[in-house]
């Protein structure tokens, strides 16, 4: 037999018993050992060093080095407080307008919707054109080169 042949009537064995019924007996499905969980935990060996003493219970670690006397709480023990976020950057005055604009128009369509207000042709055209300005004014302001602070290296160029 070639090795076309086996894998033809392999190929035909599985095409007759595509409609078969499969016999599902979960006890004749053997347990994988790696399931199974060990009877006792591991337990963890902490060496400690002579050049460094382990904190107090009632100390929190802070940072890098740094250690807080104050008391907490039980809840708050071992908790990560971020640093404050840097201040967002400034933007200026057509930025300002041009996302005003943006959320403005369709916010103001909206509401006189909801609340039912008899909008007029000006005033329904302004609403849209806002929207409209604002989001090409915003787009126009992007940019397609690289900041003005990446430096020599503008990394990968295709």
């Amino acid at each position: 037999m070639t090795p076309q042949s086996d894998e033809d009537e392999v190929w035909r064995q599985i095409v007759a018993s595509f409609n078969d019924t499969a016999e599902l007996d979960a006890a004749d499905q053997p347990w994988p050992d790696s399931e199974n969980l060990p009877a006792e935990p591991p337990r963890r060996v902490i060496k400690q060093s002579d050049e460094e003493p382990l904190p107090r219970a009632e100390e929190e670690f802070t940072g890098v080095g740094e250690r807080d006397g104050e008391e907490t709480d039980e809840d708050d023990e071992g908790h990560y407080v971020p640093p404050p976020p840097p201040p967002l950057p400034k933007t200026d005055t057509a930025t300002k307008i041009a996302w005003l604009a943006l959320f403005g128009g369709p916010a103001y369509l909206l509401l006189s919707a909801a609340l039912n207000w008899r909008l007029q042709g000006w005033m329904l055209f302004t609403a849209v054109a806002a929207f409209i300005g604002g989001f090409v004014a915003l787009v126009v302001r992007m940019g397609d080169g690289p900041p003005n602070d990446s430096g020599w290296d503008d990394g990968a160029v295709v």
